[in-house]
């Protein structure tokens, strides 16, 4: 409960407006019940109020600063808060992304990610299963999962040229992940001078990446939360006429 004699400039009064605190500027009486009150929203915007003394009774005075103010150290909150909120994911949906992709994934799909994949910090895997077992739902449904959980904003994929638009269109249709394939016409038209740093998620052609030293140079200079390699034994160094390819 505010009294009038409290009404002063520079005083934050709370219940003048609903949900918010006002600073005062200026207080003119009339009368011995009755107040002009000028005050100052959070927002900086000015208003003006006659108060009377049953409306002033109601009032209270709040402490300086903002109505939601914040002091405890930034970095800590936000430790705390990633922590919990990566705890508290599986409480929603454990497979969110399996229930938010068109698939319908095999038993031995969901292991490999869910109960290997996802528990591996750091994750590095090599993928070594049989033709048509399904390495590329097993791929998207990592991908999509770990965009979900915010571990992931930048992805690239290597792959052999015949295969690039495949991949495209698998993340677009099963998993609604829109992937940029990497081209000549990219690279030379990027804003940055680097396409690999204008595509967050980008698929390139493994012959392009092999063959041409100034897109590999620019490759080393990006980072990547995940990099897929598909049929990395294509990549296996060669010795042919004398020289290591």
């Amino acid at each position: 409960m505010a009294l009038l004699e409290e009404l002063t400039p520079g005083v934050v009064v709370k219940g003048l407006l609903p949900g918010a605190n006002v600073t005062v500027i200026s207080v003119k009486r009339h009368g011995s019940y009755t107040v002009e009150l000028v005050y100052k929203e959070v927002g900086g915007r000015l208003g003006s109020e006659l108060l009377y003394s049953d409306t002033i009774a109601n009032l209270e005075i709040a402490a300086a600063g903002l109505p939601w103010s914040f002091d405890a150290e930034g970095a800590l909150f936000r430790l705390t808060s990633e922590a919990y909120r990566i705890r508290l994911a599986y409480l929603f949906d454990p497979l969110i992304a399996v229930h938010t992709s068109l698939i319908e994934p095999l038993p031995h799909q969901i292991t490999a990610v869910y109960e290997t994949m996802l528990g591996k910090q750091p994750l590095r895997y090599l993928l070594a299963d049989d033709p048509g077992a399904g390495k590329t739902i097993m791929t998207g449904l990592l991908i999509k999962e770990l965009m979900i959980r915010g571990d992931l904003r930048r992805c690239l994929i290597v792959s052999p040229g015949n295969l690039v638009e495949q991949w495209q269109d698998e993340l677009s249709r099963r998993f609604h992940i829109v992937f940029d394939i990497l081209t000549n016409d990219r690279l030379e038209a990027s804003a940055s001078g680097n396409a690999f740093t204008d595509m967050p998620l980008c698929i390139a052609r493994l012959d392009k990446l092999s063959r041409d030293e100034d897109t590999q140079e620019k490759l080393r200079q990006t980072e990547w939360d995940l990099i897929v390699v598909d049929e990395a034994h294509k990549m296996s160094a060669t010795f042919f006429g004398g020289e290591v390819r």
